[in-house]
């Protein structure tokens, strides 16, 4: 059960109406590491946590929190087309000079959404739930929401650096103020349950299952590499990194050929 209140959970007003930034603003909205993705990432994977209420209520409480942003957001949306010259949408498929000026502009905010947000990115791009992670695995899942939310601190301090309004540069300041917040949590939520279960996911698997003389080694033909310096110690699972240049392990694979009915190219043995 939700509960809304009519207020914001931060302020969301332009100095100025800008309809070409609305449309920047729809990444942060609806795209593949918006508010829509985090939300429905967290509230999902908190729906499917079993025994572990404490992980459950933080990913609900957060999912919760980012559909306050969305509203944040959408709010921002409206007011930079506040003022917007609509009128002028018709003339820009005909008048090659409205048309440059209005070119920037997401045309569906006034077609479509009446001057309003929309579900999209900043390309009109629906939203697509193919987005977000829930794997019922929550160290996988929590390590899912730092890049996401790493992705998303990251697009908000590029729109930020791409406006001189104060009233936006404000709200995306107290939204990069709460993407650190949450890639801390996951951050600490990950480390917790690493010194339970282990770092590797899933970390529950019987050792016959895995070929492990192949587990902790890296395949390169780069020199480079040997400057990495972690390669020469422990790997984070507690076995020793090792390093060797590619080489095969098999022989190489021969086709039987395909029945008639595939219709597929003859083999050369049977050109001859």
């Amino acid at each position: 059960m939700f509960f809304r209140t009519g207020e914001l959970q931060y302020y969301a007003k332009p100095d100025a109406p800008d309809p070409v930034f609305a449309k920047k603003v729809q990444e942060l909205i609806g795209g593949q590491y918006g508010e829509m993705s985090v939300a429905m990432q967290y509230l999902f994977q908190g729906w499917s946590t079993r025994g572990n209420e404490k992980y459950k209520y933080l990913l609900m409480d957060t999912g919760t929190e980012e559909l306050g942003h969305i509203e944040m957001l959408a709010t921002m949306v409206a007011r930079l087309l506040e003022g917007a010259p609509v009128h002028e949408q018709e003339k820009a498929a005909s008048d090659p000079i409205v048309g440059a000026i209005m070119g920037g502009m997401n045309p569906q905010h006034a077609i479509v959404h009446g001057l309003g947000a929309s579900p999209k990115d900043s390309n009109g791009v629906p939203w697509n739930a193919g987005y977000i992670v829930a794997s019922g695995n929550l160290l996988a899942d929590f390590r899912a929401n730092v890049n996401a939310e790493s992705q998303g601190r990251l697009q908000v301090a590029r729109l930020y650096s791409m406006t001189d309004d104060k009233g936006v540069k404000d709200l995306f300041s107290f939204l990069l103020a709460r993407d650190t917040m949450h890639q801390n949590q996951w951050l600490a939520a990950i480390k917790e349950l690493e010194a339970k279960e282990g770092p590797i996911v899933p970390g529950t698997l019987p050792p016959e299952w895995e070929a492990t003389e192949f587990s902790h080694t890296l395949y390169t033909n780069s020199e480079s590499s040997k400057e990495l310096k972690w390669i020469n110690g422990p790997a984070p699972d507690g076995h020793e990194f090792k390093i060797s240049k590619p080489e095969p392990f098999s022989v190489k694979p021969e086709l039987k050929p395909a029945p008639p009915q595939s219709h597929n190219s003859l083999s050369e043995d049977n050109l001859k």
